[in-house]
């Protein structure tokens, strides 16, 4: 099969590495990929949102399947582009991936359907917000209705922090567009994971629950970013709340999404809060997380491709999905300043070592500048390993990571740690 991915950062270099473990691969394309991507394929020079240029590689090149790695193409329509002109493509369509790109369909939707999330209101005029949060307890949380790059939602600790939250994001337009609606929320207290469903829009199998680090700093302190590291399996999600969460969040998502006329089809990423009152929906993503990816697919003993062509064909519902028995932690190398103003092409050395069978590292925010790999966004690369235990895999992911050099490189150094009170 030729098959190309949309997508330039961890995400994408991931499941391109992830296919090009099957051997129904023919040729890999990766538009517009990174450096680590064109290692296992052909980088193509075509922007993941130019979605005419996308269709007119596809046509010329007899590609035989697209998937769509990042949101931005899906909520443009992407999936439905491709479809009207029958040109196999896997992802969910424009008004499905609505969950992601509009948190006020998406908090409406859980209110229709009586899916467990934070109580919320959803305000489109500035004054408006403003009066309402002085007549709310702190703190609070305040999202940008929009796509936003993971980095849309504030904390607010107080009335003032909220008011200067609500001016930077509908007056200052610091997250553009996406900042012409804001659902501002309860607080909800507890502990974070990621669960993401593989789904045909009937059928489903989860793959395994991973806990993202949003935090740019250590001990979940300073500005969120769109994640520093990731950890599989969480040992938060014990098999009951798993059970839980199957029954009074993924099935009446699925079903409430078919009722709604817009079945899903896709990966679906569910960003659940664990509280004293259990599990509850603060997102929905319409695609793998990043950097959850980077540990989630590693531990995924199926052939990824396989699995997808199942979804496609109409036969998904006799597919397993396996998770290995062992654990997969994964940090984020940042560029200096990041989430805030940093500086690309910077020299990356470490790239070139032989690493052991348990690692891997995933390039994001990289690119090739003559004969050397240098830095091209905020989040640089992903180093993962597995383990037989999470000690083990945060261990290992942290030797690998002290070969790893460039200017300015920051990273956490706690990744993981939630996971070990566990044991």
């Amino acid at each position: 099969m030729k098959v190309l991915i949309v997508g330039s950062g961890g995400r994408e270099h991931t499941i391109a590495w992830k296919i090009a473990q099957s051997p129904k691969l023919g040729q890999l394309y990766i538009a517009p990929g990174n450096a680590g991507t064109a290692s296992l394929g052909e980088n193509i020079d075509i922007a993941a949102t130019d979605l005419e240029a996308l269709k007119e590689f596809v046509k010329e090149n007899s590609i035989d399947l697209t998937i769509v790695g990042p949101e931005q193409p899906l909520v443009n329509g992407i999936i439905d582009a491709f479809q009207n002109e029958n040109l196999p493509i896997f992802g969910p369509r424009q008004n499905a991936a609505q969950l992601e790109g509009s948190k006020a369909f998406a908090k409406d939707f859980m209110a229709k359907y009586g899916i467990p999330t934070a109580e919320y209101r959803t305000f489109t005029n500035h004054q408006s917000a403003v009066q309402y949060i002085r007549t709310i307890h702190t703190p609070i949380t305040i999202k940008a209705s929009g796509l936003a790059a993971g980095k849309g939602v504030l904390i607010c600790e107080s009335a003032e922090e909220a008011e200067d939250a609500l001016y930077e994001i509908m007056q200052k337009k610091a997250f553009g567009d996406a900042g012409e609606a804001v659902v501002i929320e309860e607080f909800l207290v507890g502990e974070e994971i990621s669960v993401i469903a593989l789904t045909d829009g009937e059928h489903y199998q989860l793959l395994s629950p991973s806990q993202d680090h949003k935090p740019a700093y250590d001990g979940d302190r300073g500005p969120n970013t769109g994640g520093m590291g990731a950890y599989a399996p969480a040992p938060v999600a014990t098999e009951e709340m798993m059970e839980t969460v199957r029954s009074t969040i993924i099935k009446p998502t699925l079903q409430g999404m078919t009722s709604e006329g817009i079945p899903y089809k896709g990966f679906l990423y569910f960003g659940l809060m664990v509280t004293q009152d259990g599990p509850k929906v603060l997102e929905y993503n319409c695609r793998l997380g990043d950097p959850e990816a980077q540990v989630i697919l590693p531990l995924m003993e199926n052939d990824l491709l396989e699995v997808i062509q199942s979804i496609l064909d109409g036969n998904f519902d006799d597919t397993i999905v396996s998770p290995a028995s062992d654990y997969a932690t994964c940090v984020i190398a940042a560029s200096g300043g990041y989430p805030g103003k940093y500086s690309k092409g910077k020299a990356i050395s470490g790239l070139d070592q032989d690493l052991p069978e348990y690692a891997q590292i995933f390039h994001a925010g990289t690119k090739g500048r003559d004969d050397e790999i240098v830095t091209d966004g905020g989040r640089v690369l992903g180093i993962t390993c597995r383990g037989e235990s999470l000690e083990e895999s945060i261990n290992r992911t942290y030797e690998v990571l002290k070969t790893i050099e460039f200017k300015g490189m920051q990273y956490r150094s706690d990744i993981g740690q939630k996971g070990l009170r566990y044991f």
